[in-house]
């Protein structure tokens, strides 16, 4: 019956190549002469949260056992899943962790787990995580090759104000006995991050930018002081919270030039996950455009300042409150998120964390049974063919196509992203060369200038099962992506197409294309 379903999906696949209803043929100019922005070389990074299983939005409960907490470790796809990325970046963060206690040996009192509590900010009490299970996460994160971002309680020791805001200062003797801990012991964390969406108007209560400046500095010294002599020193990233251009541009102004490593950032563009009008938006090219300005933004305000401190998205799950089932978590959230990263790329943006990696309606993985929804494959091929050097790619024609272009990932050529929202047209799609003398080549020559006569390139076709953008099964090239009986990750193969024809673009579907022989003196 598999064997079945796969090949009748593949003539489906083959039919909308060659019978759906065909556009004129369109042109994406590629300007490979220099790059305009880029990445950090692993760009595509995930989130595990805190979340209980009692956490509910809108009376779906669809944590399960996804925290930190609970997690089942010994899960072969967890594991393979994430070592299918080699290595992936993991922040472990979220609401909760600002309620998080560590069991160190200077902690007083029980390590008690999080209650459900609805007095308290985000419905549950202080939790504690226990050097047990601390060790145990380590362990794993150690055999999965995950590099990790931890994400500390930055409320500690703080008072309330009138006004919902938290005031005096960070108390960090809690933070400094983990990171002790953590070094002592000598796991590998690549980076210690101060507290979750306290910035500006803040959610669930905030802190002044002038305290949180200070709080960043004492961070600061103490990784500093604690990973003294070391050859890998952490890097100290804040404040994780949503973009507020005042509070942080004096955040930026007060810690430069290098006391912040990463300026992190949160996005959550589509709005509330129980809207019923998500879908709608993904598929509004209107609507993704508007979804730029923070990115631009913070780009503007690190470059003018003058600080080293680079940019990334810290957590990203486009519908909060833990997104919505069979929007988040089906084929139709790719257009969202392959497009959020070809664009938070082109203004520097050195990390873009999913939210989440597990858990929720927004999880890369299912959270009951761990198998990879479609936004994990979307994920992966990303990470194995976008290298870090981002290029212009403009499309022409219509502007249901998104296009993204990036030097390739230790790879020859070019590797270009086409993301095509339209309902029922096929856009057969050429690649020229663009820019100065590079224009006035192709259009000698014809538009695949710099294309070696006989070439072929690599195409990574991405379409739902059954054409249901609302499907939770990824296809490639016409072929369902599953795990294995072993828990093993699929192979993602591509199929090899003479270079001189155009690229065939299904109705609402994705195609990756690696042009081994485009020419592009930035990628030399």
């Amino acid at each position: 019956m598999a064997g079945l379903r796969t090949l009748v999906a593949g003539l489906w696949f083959l039919a909308v190549l060659r019978l759906g209803a065909a556009a004129d043929a369109r042109v994406v100019g590629v300007d490979g002469r220099r790059a305009i922005a880029s990445t950090g070389e692993d760009f595509v990074c995930a989130t595990l949260d805190w979340w209980p299983p009692e956490k509910c939005d809108y009376g779906t409960c669809s944590w399960g056992r996804a925290s930190l907490l609970n997690l089942d470790l010994s899960n072969k796809i967890l594991l393979n899943a994430i070592r299918a990325f080699s290595p992936l970046v993991l922040r472990l963060g979220g609401s909760l962790q600002d309620k998080v206690v560590y069991g160190t040996a200077d902690h007083g009192g029980p390590c008690a787990p999080f209650a459900k509590s609805e007095s308290e900010m985000f419905g549950f009490t202080q939790g504690c995580l226990p050097m047990r299970r601390w060790d145990d996460l380590n362990a794993f994160f150690q055999k999965s090759g995950a590099k990790i971002v931890f994400g500390l309680n930055a409320l500690n020791g703080r008072v309330p104000l009138q006004g919902g805001a938290m005031g005096g200062a960070w108390n960090i003797s809690n933070a400094a006995s983990l990171i002790r801990y953590t070094a002592g012991k000598g796991y590998k964390i690549h980076g210690w991050e101060l507290g979750n969406e306290l910035s500006g108007s803040g959610v669930g209560t905030k802190v002044g930018v002038a305290q949180y400046v200070k709080d960043a500095i004492a961070l600061k010294t103490t990784v500093d002081s604690v990973y003294r002599g070391s050859p890998e020193k952490p890097l100290v990233l804040a404040p994780g919270g949503f973009f507020d251009a005042a509070w942080y541009s004096e955040l930026i102004a007060k810690t430069k030039p290098s006391t912040l490593n990463v300026v992190t950032h949160h996005i959550y563009n589509l709005g509330a996950g129980v809207d019923t009008h998500l879908v709608e938006r993904i598929l509004d090219p209107a609507a993704l455009d508007g979804m730029a300005s923070p990115f631009r933004d913070l780009q503007g305000l690190l470059r003018a300042a003058g600080t080293s401190a680079v940019a990334w998205v810290g957590e990203s799950g486009g519908a909060y409150n833990s997104g919505h089932h069979l929007v988040t978590d089906a084929f139709v959230f790719s257009f969202w998120f392959l497009d959020q990263l070809g664009m938070s790329a082109k203004f520097d943006t050195k990390s873009y964390c999913r939210q989440s990696f597990i858990g929720g309606n927004y999880g890369l993985l299912n959270t009951t049974t761990f198998q990879p929804n479609p936004d994990y494959y979307s994920a992966l091929l990303w990470h194995r063919l976008m290298g870090t050097k981002v290029l212009e790619a403009r499309f022409t024609g219509t502007n249901m196509v998104r296009a993204y272009a990036h030097c390739a990932k230790h790879a020859p050529g070019i590797t270009l992203l086409l993301i095509n929202l339209h309902r029922n047209a096929t856009n057969h799609v050429t690649v020229a060369s663009s820019g100065g003398a590079h224009a006035g080549a192709a259009r000698r020559h014809g538009p695949r200038f710099g294309q070696a006569a006989g070439a072929a390139r690599e195409e990574y076709h991405l379409t739902p099962e059954g054409g249901d953008i609302q499907s939770q099964v990824m296809m490639l090239n016409g072929r369902a992506l599953v795990t294995g009986a072993d828990g093993s990750i699929p192979r993602m193969e591509p199929v090899k197409v003479d270079a001189a024809r155009h690229v065939a673009v299904a109705p609402r579907s994705i195609v990756f294309v690696h042009m081994p022989h485009f020419h592009a003196p930035a990628c030399g």
